[in-house]
């Protein structure tokens, strides 16, 4: 159906009803609120990985589970929808990770932020490192930062400040826990750029670290992630997928409707979609498509809020080179396993937030997460409920295992680091492959180049995780950027 000639209502799509398409359609109507939009989306429901399920009084985040606050736009987000009343935090008296060694659980020393102690004492007594890996960590204070600002891989850069030990049982679980990623790979510039600022600005991590935490001791006696900064919804992250919903214009979403082309076409972008181009709720539809393209329609505007290898797909006619600097960026997958117990099964206090596991170990799990220490309204009075990440650059085969195969390995692992008796009382698998993007060295590179060529297309924009951030906010924040974009 093509724009008719008598409409002066700009007309914007947004293709892709994951979490970063969501945000930008919203962004869009809060910023033009007559403009006709539609929402495309080849699956039966919005949310892409964000999904909440509610079973057996469970309450199972089937991806992400929180989102930092620190950078705001997250939070923005949901204070914008009225939301704001039902964020909760992290439990405070589980704000500790534990790591795995020799297969028994070790507590992560106090003050360890990711890749950087900001406490000399807990580093020193930590039974995760052998004298001589406490001392070459200790020595980072004095090593001066490489010169040059030219990137390097996250193995490389930590080996080189805090010593093969460090990186090894401490920093190297931490950060495959966060990006499922090869750390031999992983860009530093393009995750954790704040760590190479530190060097080169304070000339050690340690230094640096201290020199932060000086006015923020409550923090400081938190390690691993910096638990208080996170948030998470009470009635699930799904919440936050309804809500932006109900705020786009009623008929503006069209789920199980795959876009096959679009192209520019004089001033307007023309797009080709195949499927039922259904409305509202997914169950009051059949699950079947068309294997007909329906007639194409035509839009001012679109922002492309689709995996970088759909992405690509879409774009090859347009520019391939684009196409190919897309298809570049390699993605990993991963797949979650919860679990459902009785207290009483469990022998480990679970006095954490979860527990990660080192490559060294030869474990096939990534981490756990233990999700009702975390949150303590997931799980039912007397029972607990455990999150086991798998697959990632690690295993990739194991996202997509067989789900017997997959909770028989899974549950094997866990029974003996937690000391667990008994089968679970609640099961739920998740299956991600493919959606991690990986953020190799040279991506902020790649990145600028991908955003030059699309800055030549006009009224065209990306949003997605495969570009500036893998977490919510970052998701949001790319998908309210391309919405601005699009509408000027």
């Amino acid at each position: 159906m093509m724009t008719s000639p008598d409409s002066t209502a700009r007309r914007v799509a947004v293709i892709g009803g994951g979490i970063a398409g969501l945000a930008a359609a919203h962004r869009i109507v809060e910023l033009d609120p007559a403009c006709e939009l539609t929402l495309f989306e080849a699956g039966p429901r919005l949310g892409g990985v964000l999904a909440t399920v509610h079973e057996d009084g469970f309450q199972v985040e089937q991806s992400a589970d929180n989102f930092i606050t620190t950078i705001p736009w997250g939070l923005d987000l949901c204070r914008r929808l009225g939301l704001g009343e039902r964020l909760v935090q992290t439990n405070p008296a589980c704000r500790r990770t534990f790591v795995v060694r020799g297969g028994r659980l070790c507590r992560l020393p106090d003050g360890f932020l990711m890749m950087a102690p900001t406490r000399l004492w807990p580093l020193a007594v930590t039974p995760l490192l052998s004298p001589w890996g406490k001392l070459r960590a200790a020595l980072e204070y004095f090593i001066p930062p490489r010169a040059g600002d030219g990137d390097e891989s996250m193995a490389a850069f930590v080996r080189r400040r805090l010593g093969r030990e460090a990186f090894d049982r401490l920093v190297e679980p931490l950060v495959s826990a966060v990006y499922a990623a090869d750390l031999e790979k992983l860009s530093v510039l393009a995750t954790l750029a704040r760590f190479r600022e530190m060097e080169l600005d304070h000339g050690s991590l340690i230094r640096a670290m201290r020199h932060q935490m000086k006015n923020r001791p409550a923090a400081s006696r938190e390690s691993g992630a910096r638990y208080s900064m996170f948030v998470t919804l009470e009635d699930g992250l799904s919440s936050l997928v309804d809500a932006l919903a109900a705020r786009l214009p009623a008929g503006a979403v069209r789920l199980n409707t795959p876009v096959t082309r679009i192209e520019r076409c004089g001033e307007q972008w023309t797009v080709e979609t195949k499927g039922e181009g259904g409305r509202g709720k997914a169950e009051d539809r059949a699950a079947a498509q068309s294997p007909f393209p329906l007639p194409p329609s035509a839009f001012d505007a679109v922002v492309l809020a689709t995996p970088s290898p759909v992405t690509a797909n879409l774009l090859r006619p347009t520019d391939p080179t684009l196409a190919d600097q897309l298809a570049s960026i390699a993605h990993s997958g991963t797949a979650i396993v919860s679990l459902g117990y009785r207290r009483e099964q469990i022998g480990h206090p679970l006095d954490g937030m979860g527990m990660v596991v080192p490559a060294v170990e030869q474990s096939p799990i990534l981490a756990c997460s233990f999700s009702s220490r975390k949150y303590p309204h997931r799980a039912p009075e007397g029972k607990e409920l455990l999150r086991v990440f798998v697959g990632g650059a690690r295993r990739p085969e194991m996202a997509e295992m067989d789900d017997q195969q997959l909770q028989s390995l899974v549950l094997r692992e866990l029974s003996e680091r937690l000391q667990i008796r008994g089968e679970p009382c609640y099961g739920n698998i998740a299956h991600w492959p493919g959606t991690m993007p990986q953020y190799h060295v040279g991506h902020k590179e790649l990145v600028a180049g991908i955003e030059a060529r699309v800055a030549a297309l006009p009224h065209l924009a990306l949003a997605g995780n495969a570009y500036h951030g893998v977490g919510l906010p970052d998701c949001i924040h790319g998908g309210e950027q391309a919405a601005e974009r699009t509408m000027g």
